[in-house]
C-alpha cells in the first residue's frame, strides 16, 4: 500500500528530501541550546566568566535560535509543496482509474463513496504525508539527541524515562489496535452522508413539487447524527492519548524536579546543568507527543489510505484485447446466445439467451415492460457492460476485440437518463465532435428538431445551460442530445426512450429525418409507444430478459399477445383523450 502510494510523490521528491534534511539543522540548533544556556548560567553567571562570557554565548545562542527557525521555515516550506503536490498526483491517479470503470465497477463503489475517496480520504492521507516527511523525522532525532545529551548530564536522573517510556509505548499500542475499525466504520458513514446529500440535490424539483422538505431534513438528520456518533466512537479513543501523554510529561517533570534539587542543595549537581536537563526532559516528552499526534493522524488516514488502493487496486471488468482492432466495419450487429448478470456470481441473469441479428442500415424497435431489460441489451453493444456468456459481434467481429475507443466512437448513445453538461449549447454538442464546425452543429439540430428553439435561445449556441441543463425543458434536453450523438456520425445509433419527453409530432419529424439522413446507419430505438417504432423494420417485444417475439409492426399485431395488447392500450388512451376533447 505504502509503495503504491509513494509512486504519486512524482517530480515532488526533491521537496519532500529536503523538507527532513532541513528539520534536521532545526533539530540539531535546538538541542544544543541549552547546553549554551547552561554554560552561561554556570561559568557566565555563577562562575568566573563575567559579563563578556555571558554577552559572547549570548550572542551564540541567538545566531543558533535564527538558525533554527530559519530552517523550520524551510522544512515547513517544502513540506507543503511536496504535500500539496502528492495529494494532487495522487487525485489526478484516482480519477484517471475511475475514468476507466466500466458501468460494474463504479457500481461496486457507488458514486457517492467514490467522490468521497477523491475528497475527504485523499486530504486525509494528504495530512498524514506532511506530517510524515516533517514530524517522523523531527521526533526521533529530538528524542534520540536529548536523551543522549540528558544521560551524558547525569545517567542517574535520566533513569526516569526507564518508567515512563513503556508505559506510554504499552498505551499507544492499545490504543492503536482498536481505533482504526472505527475509523473505517466513520468513512463508511460519511459516503452514506455523501450519498443521500447527492440524491437530494439531483432531485430537488421532485423533493419540492411532492412537499417532501420535511422528510430529506430528517433523512439527513438521521445520517449526520449517525455520522456524529461514528466520528464520537472513533475519536473519543485517539483522545486518550493527548492526556497520556501530559501526565507522563509532567510526572517526568516533577521527578526531574524533586530529585535534581536535592541533587543541587547536596552539591552534586549544578543549576545550569538542572535547567539543561529540564529543557532535555521537555524536549524528549514533546517529541514523544509528537510521536502521539503521528500516531493519531496514521490511524486516521490508514483507513483513507486503504480506501484509496482500494480503488487504485480494483480489476478493471472491460479492458482493451490484444488485437485492439480500430476500424469497425459497418453497423451489422449480432447476438448469439447472449445472457448477462449484473452480479458475475449470480444465478439470476437479466438477459437470457438473447438470438439476434441486425444487418446494417437496419431501423429496430425494441419494446417490452418495466424491467425487461431493454436498456440492459443495448449497454451491451459499446460494451458499457460485458456479456455473461454468449458472443456479441459488431461489424463482423466480437465486441471484445475492438480497441474501446473505436467501438464506443462508431456507436452513438443517447441514454435514458438525457446528460448535459454545464456551459453552453455549442460546448456540449461538441461532445459528439469536437471538431464540428457551427454548420455541422446546426444541421444536427434541424435532424434532432432541435433548431428552432435552439436559434430563439438568448446567444444561440452561446445560450449557457447551466449545471445538468436547467435551463431547458425536459423534451429540448432529449433533442439536444440526439443532435450531439448525430454530430459522431456514427455507424450504430441507440435511442433509449429519448423522445419520452416530445410530443408525437415532433417524434414523427425526427424519425422521419433519421430514415432520410441516416441510411447506412444502424438505429435502435427503444420506446413506449407503438408508434415511434411502428415503421422500423423490425421489432424486438422483450420480456422478463428474453426475447419474446421479432417481427414487422403488422406482424406482430397479428401474432404477439403483448405487443398486440400494448397497441390496443395505448390507442384506446389516444380515443379516450380525443373523445374527451
Amino acid at each position: 500500500m505504502i509503495k503504491k502510494l509513494m509512486s504519486c510523490v512524482g517530480k515532488y521528491k526533491i521537496y519532500a528530501i529536503l523538507s527532513p534534511v532541513f528539520i534536521i539543522g532545526e533539530v540539531l540548533m535546538e538541542i544544543l541550546i541549552p547546553l549554551v544556556m547552561a554554560q552561561i548560567i554556570d561559568v557566565g553567571i555563577q562562575g568566573d566568566g563575567g559579563l563578556s562570557y555571558v554577552i559572547k554565548m549570548g550572542a551564540l545562542m541567538i545566531a543558533m535560535a535564527v538558525l533554527s527557525l530559519t530552517f523550520g521555515a524551510l522544512s515547513s516550506r517544502m513540506a507543503a509543496v511536496a504535500s500539496v503536490g502528492f495529494a494532487r498526483n495522487l487525485r489526478q491517479k484516482l480519477f484517471y482509474k475511475v475514468q476507466d470503470f466500466s458501468f460494474a465497477n463504479v457500481d461496486r463503489f457507488s458514486t457517492a463513496s467514490l467522490i468521497t475517496r477523491l475528497t475527504t480520504d485523499v486530504t486525509n492521507t494528504q495530512n498524514a504525508f506532511q506530517m510524515i516527511i516533517r514530524v517522523t523525522v523531527r521526533a526521533p532525532i529530538m528524542f534520540l539527541g536529548a536523551l543522549i545529551l540528558s544521560i551524558s548530564i547525569n545517567a542517574e536522573l535520566a533513569a526516569v524515562f526507564l518508567v515512563a517510556i513503556p508505559l506510554i509505548v504499552v498505551a499507544l499500542y492499545f490504543i492503536s489496535t482498536r481505533a482504526y475499525p472505527r475509523f473505517r466504520a466513520m468513512l463508511s458513514k460519511y459516503d452514506g452522508l455523501n450519498s443521500m446529500v447527492q440524491e437530494n440535490l439531483i432531485a430537488i424539483r421532485a423533493v419540492k413539487a411532492f412537499v417532501r422538505e420535511d422528510y430529506e431534513t430528517e433523512k439527513f438528520e438521521a445520517s449526520a447524527d449517525g455520522l456524529r456518533r461514528a466520528q464520537v466512537h472513533a475519536e473519543k479513543l485517539l483522545i486518550l492519548s493527548s492526556p497520556l501523554m501530559q501526565f507522563v510529561m509532567y510526572g517526568c517533570i516533577v521527578a526531574v524536579l524533586w530529585l535534581g534539587g536535592n541533587m543541587v542543595i547536596g552539591g552534586t549537581f549544578e543549576i545550569g546543568q538542572l535547567s539543561s536537563f529540564i529543557t532535555y526532559i521537555t524536549q524528549i516528552l514533546m517529541s514523544l507527543m509528537m510521536v502521539a499526534m503521528i500516531f493519531v493522524m496514521l490511524v486516521m488516514s490508514r483507513a483513507s489510505a486503504a480506501r484509496i488502493v482500494e480503488v487504485l487496486d480494483e480489476e478493471i471488468d472491460i479492458k482493451d484485447s490484444e488485437l485492439s482492432v480500430k476500424d469497425v466495419a459497418d453497423g451489422s450487429i449480432e447476438f448469439r446466445d447472449v445472457s448477462f448478470s449484473y452480479q458475475k456470481d449470480s444465478d439470476t441473469a437479466a438477459l437470457e439467451h438473447i438470438n439476434l441479428s441486425i444487418r446494417s442500415g437496419e431501423t429496430v424497435g425494441i419494446i417490452g415492460g418495466t424491467g425487461s431489460a431493454k436498456t440492459t441489451l443495448v449497454q451491451l453493444i459499446p460494451r458499457l457492460y460485458d456479456v455473461t456468456a454468449g458472443e456479441l459481434r459488431v461489424g463482423g467481429r466480437n465486441v471484445k476485440d475492438y480497441h474501446l475507443d473505436t467501438l464506443r466512437n462508431q456507436v452513438a448513445m443517447v441514454l435514458q437518463k438525457n446528460v448535459l453538461f454545464s456551459g453552453s449549447v455549442r460546448e456540449n454538442l461538441q461532445w459528439g465532435n469536437a471538431q464540428a464546425t457551427d454548420e455541422e452543429i446546426l444541421e444536427a439540430c434541424k435532424n434532432a428538431q432541435a433548431y428552432d428553439f435552439v436559434m430563439a435561445l438568448p446567444g444561440g449556441l452561446d445560450f449557457d445551460l447551466g449545471q445538468g441543463g436547467v435551463n431547458v425543458s425536459g423534451g429540448q434536453k432529449q433533442r439536444l442530445c440526439i443532435a450531439r450523438a448525430l454530430l459522431k456520425k456514427p455507424k450504430i445509433i441507440i435511442l433509449d426512450d429519448s423522445t419520452s419527453a416530445v410530443d408525437t409530432a415532433t417524434d414523427s419529424k425526427i424519425r422521419a429525418a433519421f430514415r432520410e439522413k441516416l441510411r447506412d446507419t444502424t438505429t435502435i430505438i427503444i420506446a413506449q409507444r407503438v408508434t415511434s417504432i411502428s415503421d422500423a423494420d423490425k421489432i424486438v417485444v422483450l420480456d422478463d430478459g428474453k426475447i419474446n417475439a421479432i417481427g414487422t409492426h403488422e406482424q406482430l399485431l397479428a401474432t404477439n399477445e403483448i405487443y398486440r395488447e400494448v397497441y390496443h392500450s395505448q390507442q384506446k388512451g389516444v380515443e379516450d383523450d380525443a373523445g374527451t376533447k
